[in-house]
């Protein structure tokens, strides 16, 4: 029994290290800064960080459609900022804090059908996300992506969706 507790425990514990998404369904895509183009750098909404956002050819190709198309990703770069002696942000000519160090980088992809295995509850609407250290391996981190992106149904569930559909006009 108190083997059988400890599997349970550790099991429970994985699940939670990727709160933030799911690397066995959204994969990181190796090539992204060659394949895919960067629309917008913004800081985060939380307010500590910055993001550099990049689209596939898919989702540029379908942005202004009103909802991008099954196949679309879109891959957020997390940036540290830059800090003053303060250690507040320091702020760039554009408004958008100056980046330091690459901390993470958030896959979103959509897809019309995901494996089952994928909890509906995991998702925003079509949209699966996972969190990748830089070099690529999969991140541990307490984030739920989709409780943030799931009230945005009108922004087909992205924060950035605006800036992306000006970009590819």
């Amino acid at each position: 029994m108190k083997k059988f507790l400890v599997v349970a425990l550790a099991f429970v514990s994985s699940l939670a290290v990727y709160a933030g998404g799911n690397p066995e369904h959204v994969a990181f895509p190796i090539a992204y800064k060659a394949d895919f183009i960067a629309y917008d750098t913004r800081n985060r909404v939380n307010g500590k960080q910055v993001a550099v956002m990049y689209a596939n050819k898919v989702a540029l190709d379908s942005a202004s459609s009103g909802k991008l198309a099954a196949g679309s990703k879109i891959i957020m770069e997390v940036y540290k900022p830059k800090k003053d002696e303060d250690g507040k942000p320091v702020i760039g000519a554009n408004g958008v804090f100056e980046k330091a160090k690459l901390a993470a980088v958030a896959v979103m992809e959509k897809r019309e059908a995901w494996d089952a295995g994928f909890a509906a509850k995991d998702r925003a609407g079509d949209w699966g996300f996972a969190i990748y250290n830089p070099d690529g391996t999969p991140k541990e981190n307490n984030l739920e992506c989709a409780t943030c992106h799931t009230p945005m149904p009108d922004n087909d569930f992205m924060f950035s969706y605006s800036s992306l559909v000006n970009f590819s006009r």
